[in-house]
């Protein structure tokens, strides 16, 4: 009976082992599954991950610095062999790139710059003033800035803290600063948020009773001013975002904005797996570490070629 029981625990225990995934496991790390962008990087990074025959774990950082360390040593004591982030700060993440490639994992940042160099094995992001200046330029043409008289503006701005944010606004003002006819008469972060873009849209309004244009620093906020203006019974105030979002191109395409730019989330998120593939098995992507992608200005003329932050093939 004992030996009957020995062998039997022995073969479960030889099925177990042969059941162990001993793919290489890719950690991807981004700030958020519940915001679209995020999402669709992290799918899609998912995606072309199994393709290629790894296992994938997905986690999100919120943002925070602390978390994204923690998730980061869970990606080392997991034995990662890759390593997708998007990450929670230009100068908070440094050490924990630092401290994956030192444990031999080769780390792919997506969407957002370290200000280091030669840690991450590259950078992939938008060319995020580029798409700015796109998006403004098309802003100002929808408010009719090289004609007379002014036109007032109010403009929502992303978290402070995020490089992106700071990028985009300057982006903005290169081109808006350069027409005297439009007067930026309030400008407020709304910390990437669309309930409280929501809320300070509502109080711009109240003040400033003659806005014709809101520019947003992402499609989320943008959203939000869209319900503001809609609460507030009011029509043609011209309302730009920035990302590209489903949500966004369905708002340009019923006419409720003016226009985004697309962040290629999808595209870049499948060049960095593919490049962590390429480096697993070649030691090199042969690449540059930073790698620049142009955005893509989205309206009505061409909102129906755009699903799910990327072009209809």
């Amino acid at each position: 009976m004992k030996a009957t029981l020995a062998i039997a625990c022995a073969g479960l225990l030889l099925a177990g082992c042969r059941a162990r995934d001993t793919r290489p496991l890719v950690a991807i790390v981004v700030p958020s599954q519940d915001n679209p962008y995020f999402k669709a990087e992290a799918d899609a990074a998912a995606a072309r991950a199994v393709e290629l025959g790894y296992r994938v774990r997905v986690d999100a950082h919120d943002d925070d610095a602390y978390r994204q360390d923690n998730l980061v040593d869970s990606a080392i004591a997991s034995n990662a062999k890759i390593l997708i982030l998007d990450n929670a700060g230009t100068d908070a993440s440094v050490s924990a790139v630092r401290r994956a490639t030192r444990a031999g994992i080769a780390v792919f940042l997506i969407d957002r710059e370290i200000t280091a160099r030669g840690i991450a094995k590259a950078q992939i992001v938008s060319d995020n003033d580029q798409g700015a200046r796109l998006v403004a330029a098309e802003f100002a043409h929808s408010l009719g800035a090289s004609t007379a008289g002014h036109s007032e503006y109010a403009e929502l701005l992303g978290r402070e803290s995020d490089t992106n944010a700071q990028v985009r606004t300057a982006g903005f003002h290169a081109v808006l600063d350069r027409f005297p006819t439009l007067v930026l008469v309030a400008a407020q972060s709304a910390n990437w948020s669309q309930a409280e873009a929501f809320s300070k849209t509502e109080t711009i309004l109240q003040a400033h009773g003659d806005i014709r244009g809101i520019i947003a620093g992402n499609d989320t906020m943008a959203l939000g001013a869209v319900a503001a203006v809609k609460s507030a019974g009011l029509k043609g105030i011209t309302i730009v975002g920035f990302d590209g979002s489903p949500d966004a191109v369905a708002a340009i395409e019923a006419g409720e904005m003016q226009a985004t730019a697309l962040q290629p989330a999808v595209l870049i998120s499948r060049m960095a797996m593919d490049e962590a593939n390429i480096f697993l098995r070649a030691g090199s992507t042969g690449k540059p570490e930073v790698q620049v992608i142009p955005c893509e200005l989205v309206t009505k003329t061409n909102a129906e070629t755009y699903v799910n932050f990327e072009k209809k093939k």
